[in-house]
């Protein structure tokens, strides 16, 4: 149900804990968890695993003990020093706060350090985005008109909740604003939309500074729930128009009908998922939504950044919305959506699965290069036997640059010759080794270095995601025969543009990405 890549390459996976039972048990000696079936009137144990580390080299599974707040549809977020810090849930978790990993963790086998009641409004379906000042915030939630700060330190409450009409205001009677799109843009403020609405606000003065046009069509947000992406923030680009803001511009694709959610769960009536995807420079000073057409609707699926830029969108339906039952016709193909293609030649069309990734279903960008891909579950329990059962299968997804017939322009970083830490504005330079060679430095169009955020995904929102692309000034051959070179590039200038943490990061030749390296990013 949600997911995040960690900095050790172990993808940490969140279930729900509210129905007692998965699919792996808590290992043995683990103390079990009691609580009351008030349908039986009885005192019992849950002895089931509701969370777990998943190695992406080995594919073994660690399973986790949540012991506190039930995190069911809850948000989260890489913190600057790599712990998962995980906000709100579901009843006795709306108000909980979790931190996994980082360095409270030294023995390697890591635990959940877990704390209710720290937040000041229940956060069930909210959004959680990393600031420029390394803080997380996070907006929104079931019946939360409102946002609040998570502070840096562990174990303590959040201050105050600041009320905020807008998600009141975009609430319509199938909710259809809920886990809200959050993107920071590079000058630190936070472009929100809910439904068909947004804005730009100042997370510092709390001030709204602009608001958008109405994106027309239907409802983007859960229960509609489309996808949205900040399309990669070319700091090259940046450089050769210095005296404009840096580029932001925004991606919002599917979704469905304001009504779709209540036909669909009173009457089983599934509506078909809307197929538009829309554009728009939010830095402009008069931005409007450009719209095209993907090859299919899609509702519930993943847009995931790739690290040459591209976008992936996969996993989904094409009728209904998200919630329990209430989705049909799911959607087996994943697309390929290049931005910086002409208008009408930006998509394509991959190899099909045969699994159904409906409703809690994710996916994560792997440092290989490759898509994790995982869950999904349309009922309120662990069902096998059922048009749709619940999946606990995993699939690994390769995008079209991982094909044999690229490997000559595959990249691979020297990392022992890398700089792995690095601050703000710092030049550095990046080893690394390409097997069609030798090429020149005029070839230094070819490449390009990426710096990538691991997003918390779940419901069809990946949480924090973001893709820069650092500013190159040289590269040279250092041993031609070898194919080895060395390219200079700045470190991001300041938080706004890439909020303090680590990322993975890419050397891309001629739209192929290299293995990725964690890098990361120190705080001033």
């Amino acid at each position: 149900m949600h997911i995040n890549l960690l900095p050790t390459n172990k993808i940490l996976v969140i279930d729900a804990k509210v129905y007692r039972v998965s699919r792996l048990k808590l290992p043995e000696g683990a103390k079990c968890i009691p609580f009351r079936d008030e349908a039986a009137n009885a005192d019992r144990e849950d002895c089931w695993a509701h969370a777990m580390e998943y190695d992406i080299f080995t594919n073994e599974v660690r399973p986790l003990r949540i012991g506190e707040g039930d995190p069911w549809c809850s948000s989260g977020g890489l913190s600057p020093d790599g712990t998962l810090v995980s906000t709100g849930g579901f009843f006795d978790g709306a108000k909980s706060i979790r931190h996994f990993g980082g360095p409270a963790c030294t023995t390697g086998e890591c635990q959940f350090r877990e704390y209710n009641n720290l937040l000041k409004e229940e956060r069930w379906y909210g959004t959680q985005q990393l600031l420029a000042n390394g803080q997380f915030i996070v907006v929104g939630g079931r019946r939360a008109f409102s946002y609040e700060f998570v502070p840096r330190e562990e174990g303590k409450a959040s201050e105050k909740p600041y009320f905020f009409p807008f998600l009141y205001e975009t609430s319509d009677l199938d909710e259809n604003n809920l886990y809200p799109f959050v993107h920071m843009i590079p000058d630190g403020n936070l472009f929100i939309f809910s439904n068909n609405r947004s804005l730009l606000l100042n997370p510092t003065t709390n001030k709204v500074l602009r608001t958008f046009p109405v994106l027309p069509g239907g409802s983007r947000n859960y229960p509609a729930s489309g996808m949205s992406v900040l399309l990669p923030i070319d700091l090259n680009a940046a450089a050769a128009n210095a005296s404009k803001p840096i580029k932001a511009e925004v991606l919002m694709c599917g979704g469905n009908t304001p009504d779709a959610f209540d036909l669909a769960e009173k009457k089983k009536i599934f509506l078909p998922a809307l197929k538009d995807c829309n554009r728009m420079v939010i830095t402009d000073p008069k931005p409007f939504w450009d719209k095209e057409e993907m090859p299919s609707g899609r509702v519930m699926g993943d847009a995931l950044l790739l690290p040459n830029g591209q976008v992936l969108m996969i996993n989904g339906a094409q009728e209904g919305t998200a919630a329990w039952w209430d989705a049909d016709k799911p959607n087996y193909t994943p697309v390929l959506y290049s931005p910086e293609m002409p208008k009408g030649e930006r998509f394509r069309q991959l190899e099909s699965t045969n699994i159904a990734r409906m409703y809690h279903s994710t996916s994560a960008v792997l440092p290989t290069g490759k898509i994790w891909v995982a869950g999904s579950n349309t009922h309120n329990t662990y069902k096998a036997n059922d048009r749709f059962p619940t999946e606990t299968r995993v699939e690994a997804f390769s995008p079209p640059y991982l094909d044999p017939i690229y490997a000559r322009f595959r990249p691979r970083i020297h990392e022992e010759e890398t700089l792995k830490e690095f601050t703000y504005g710092q030049v550095f330079k990046i080893q690394f080794s390409v097997k069609e060679s030798p090429f020149a430095e005029a070839d230094l169009d070819d490449v390009k270095v990426t710096m990538y955020y691991p997003p918390f995904t779940t419901h069809g929102i990946a949480m924090g995601q973001r893709l820069v692309v650092l500013r190159k000034h040289s590269m040279r051959v250092t041993q031609p025969f070898l194919g080895i070179y060395r390219i200079r590039v700045d470190a991001p200038p300041s938080g706004a543009v890439a909020p303090p943490g680590y990322y993975m990061l890419s050397v891309v030749y001629r739209g192929v990405p290299s293995a990725a390296m964690w890098v990361r990013i120190k705080e001033l």
